[in-house]
């Protein structure tokens, strides 16, 4: 992915620095991650259907952007790389992964972290450089460093693989997929960011 694409998506740095802010301790102003489908659209106000049934409605702060999201695989992952991993505990002692974020080359160098998420009960987030991919007969794998700490994480077959791509406002519609990483202040829900999925491809996070 080239700088000038990147530029186009400054959404993506708030999500990096989002996914690790709600990792995080609660304060006064509380994160909140809601993922669901979109049930409407007025004005600034994005409406949501959670996935735990409840519809929300989310104001979207001056600046919002809209990213999607493209279908990735392994091999598209390198030594290198800065991916976004959230995983459960196996019974070895290594991670097994819920899903990867491949994330723009610009990320590459970045300290990351780790840190518990939501997504399963039990599950972390790690944001972190691939030291290490090894594929093999009995399942793949790769090696990850952070600030501060090393996961090995199996990536078993079919699980969710992405990376970012462009999208517009115009496809926030009744229906589609939505991950908003949000912040709860004053009782109301607001954001800068939406990762919409697109082309059948829904946002894994």
């Amino acid at each position: 992915m080239d700088l000038d694409t990147f530029a186009r998506w400054p959404g993506i740095l708030a999500i990096a620095a989002l996914m690790a802010v709600t990792g995080g301790a609660a304060s006064a102003d509380e994160a909140r991650r809601v993922r669901g489908t979109i049930s409407g659209m007025e004005g600034d106000t994005l409406s949501v259907k959670t996935r735990e049934g409840e519809t929300v409605d989310i104001t979207l702060a001056e600046g919002w952007k809209v990213n999607g999201v493209a279908a990735a695989s392994l091999s598209d992952i390198d030594e290198g790389d800065f991916v976004g991993i959230a995983s459960l505990p196996n019974a070895d002692g290594s991670d097994g992964a819920l899903e990867v974020l491949i994330f723009p080359a610009e990320r590459v160098g970045s300290a990351g972290a780790s840190f518990p998420w939501d997504l399963q009960p039990g599950s972390t987030m790690t944001n972190a450089t691939v030291a290490d991919k090894v594929e093999g007969v009995d399942g793949n794998s790769v090696s990850v460093t952070y600030e501060g700490g090393q996961k090995n994480i199996s990536i078993s077959e079919g699980t969710p693989i992405v990376t970012f791509a462009e999208a517009t406002p115009a496809d926030l519609v009744a229906g589609a997929t939505v991950f908003v990483p949000a912040e709860m202040a004053g009782g109301a829900l607001s954001t800068k960011t939406v990762v919409v999925g697109k082309n059948g491809v829904v946002p894994p996070m």
